[in-house]
């Protein structure tokens, strides 16, 4: 007990002395602030002053011009520059500051949106990140929007009334000049003919262009894109006057089906090539970036100006050479093209002149008839509706309502005569579609579907038959004998009308009778054969009706055709030849069935 008393004091003396020291220092540290400063104190402070504003002179010489000159203490190193609080602050700033300039610009005030642009982008050069931060992707999204609108308003600045011309600057470089001999020489029959076909379509293509207030100059991209040929393919699949592929087109509105095709029509593929060139110009903010992009794709584009290691305004001739080849070629061929055309005698050439624009009268039908049939039965050449209605796939109108060009003042006699012109049957597709699964090889496919490789390859434009993937999407010729079912051709037309049938692979007469419900006779009769012979491909006029006597029956579940049969009295064969139907048909819930009964069931 003693030893603790003996410690616990020696312990309170300890913590007396340390208390005393300290209160000692804090009653001199006052007294020191609070005395009046002699004579001899104040001349040793400013001599501490002077030394120490020299030395901080020499200490800012020798920091970096970035990092404040209070103390050597206080230099930042690179592990403590970086502060994600801060930077992420500048970004919103920055943000603020663009969506300012874009009300400024909204509102027609030029320079206070190109003022406000510039402090944005003053704001998000200081915001120093490193290479790992999560906000790089931020500041290099807003580097490249303020970047594109500044260049989109300066581009909207050169528009004078009336004159569009000026936006699509027209550079006489070496990339251009290039084209421009390509044009004089190898392409000269190319150039000429193209322009010559712009007459029939440039008409309708100003027209909508002047509506969305674009540059006129824009007229002239399908020559560049197609040589105004309206059913021009490209090696991509794409399609018509503008080069629409299939995803591009259906993205902007344009209608594929079974009966037509609007990339191939003029003015639909206009309009949608005008949605899609306006859009491109919103997000680059020049023409020629724009156009380049109409090419390849907005996403190749924005991926090429990403990887620009510089921050100023991007350029389409900055990125040129990180362009793909045709890309590249693309727009240098479109001023090439606009240079010819603007001046031909500089460039050695005498333009023709153009072909008389498309006239046309609309009638609305709502019959599949093929267009050789209806121009005979009208009174005008076939190749006068194919050329006014390129987008009908099979040179037919389709089963549904349409809009059908014709010649000036033929409209009524289409009315009149269209019902009395037999139905058309578009041919079914000569392939089935198989998705690749794990393990599988073109060979093997090919031996499934009792095809070739070589026929899987062409089909599917495969470069390299050994090189598939699982989930792939395959076309597989069909080959063999398939035949249609009887129901593929039942609700496509109507009873006692005439059908336009094609001859599939492994028809016969005797097949398509039992098809339609008619006789191998009446056929050739209505067809003018003389034998029983017919080719894939050829077209034959099938009268098609109600059997004599017959009615018909809705399948109902658990119906067999040996069940039907005996219901109505008839035999089994009766039953089947009646409805196209062998031993092996199934048949279905729903499904319709001529029957002719022999007794009431």
């Amino acid at each position: 007990m003693r030893k603790y008393l003996i410690f616990y004091v020696f312990l309170c003396a300890i913590l007396f002395s340390i208390l005393k020291c300290s209160s000692t220092d804090a009653v001199s540290t006052e007294k020191i602030k609070t005395s009046p400063p002699s004579k001899s104190n104040i001349v040793k402070t400013e001599e501490k002053l002077q030394k120490d504003k020299e030395e901080d002179k020499r200490t800012k010489e020798t920091q970096p011009q970035d990092i404040p000159s209070k103390d050597v203490s206080q230099v930042i190193t690179p592990q403590q520059e970086y502060n994600e609080e801060e930077a992420s602050s500048l970004l919103e700033e920055a943000m603020d500051v663009y969506q300012d300039a874009q009300h400024a610009w909204e509102r027609g005030d030029f320079d206070t949106a190109i003022t406000a642009l510039d402090e944005a982008y003053s704001l998000i050069l200081k915001v120093k990140l490193p290479p790992d931060s999560p906000l790089l992707q931020e500041k290099d999204d807003l580097r490249l929007l303020i970047a594109k609108r500044i260049q989109e308003i300066y581009a909207s600045r050169l528009v004078t009334a009336g004159d569009n011309n000026r936006t699509i600057p027209l550079i006489e470089n070496k990339h251009v000049l290039k084209e421009i001999k390509s044009f004089q020489t190898k392409e000269r029959k190319f150039f000429i003919e193209a322009y010559k076909r712009s007459g029939k379509y440039r008409d309708i293509i100003l027209r909508e262009l002047q509506k969305a207030g674009l540059p006129e100059q824009l007229s002239w991209l399908p020559l560049i894109e197609s040589g105004f040929k309206v059913r021009a393919l490209s090696r991509a699949r794409a399609l018509g006057l503008w080069q629409f592929i299939s995803s591009t087109g259906y993205r902007f509105g344009l209608k594929r089906d079974r009966w037509v095709d609007e990339r191939m029509d003029p003015i639909k593929s206009t309009r949608a090539a005008i949605k899609y060139l306006t859009e491109l110009h919103s997000i680059f903010g020049d023409w020629t970036t724009a156009l380049a992009a109409y090419n390849c794709g907005e996403i190749r584009v924005q991926k090429v100006i990403k990887t620009q290691r510089i921050n100023y305004l991007d350029n389409f001739w900055d990125l040129y050479v990180n362009l793909p080849y045709e890309t590249a070629r693309f727009v240098p061929r479109f001023i090439a093209a606009l240079l010819i055309i603007q001046n031909p005698e500089k460039y050695g050439f005498e333009l023709p002149e153009p072909d008389p624009p498309l006239k046309y009268e609309l009638v609305s039908v709502n019959r599949p008839v093929k267009l050789s049939s209806l121009a005979k039965a009208i009174g005008v050449r076939t190749e006068e509706l194919v050329e006014l209605n390129p987008e009908l796939r099979h040179n037919s109108t389709p089963d549904y309502d349409y809009l059908l060009k014709v010649p000036v003042g033929f409209g009524d006699k289409v009315l009149a005569k269209i019902n009395s012109i037999p139905r058309y049957i578009p041919p079914q597709a000569t392939y089935i579609v198989h998705y690749v699964r794990r393990g599988e090889t073109l060979s093997t496919i090919a031996k499934r579907y009792r095809t070739s490789v070589r026929a899987i390859a062409r089909l599917n434009r495969l470069r390299r038959i050994n090189l598939i993937r699982p989930g792939q999407r395959l076309k597989i010729p069909v080959r063999g004998t398939y035949i249609p079912s009887y129901r593929t051709y039942r609700p496509k037309y109507k009873l006692g009308e005439k059908v336009i049938y094609t001859v599939r692979r492994g028809d016969s007469l005797y097949r398509i009778a039992r098809m339609f419900n008619t006789t191998i006779s009446r056929i050739k009769k209505d067809n003018r054969l003389k034998s029983n012979v017919i080719k894939v491909g050829q077209k034959l006029v099938i009268n098609s009706g109600k059997p004599k006597d017959a009615i018909v029956y809705k399948v109902k579940s658990g119906d067999t055709p040996y069940d039907i049969a005996k219901k109505f009295g008839m035999s089994l064969s009766e039953l089947l030849s009646l409805n196209g139907l062998t031993s092996r048909s199934r048949i279905y819930p729903g499904q319709e069935l001529w029957v002719i009964p022999k007794k009431l069931p």
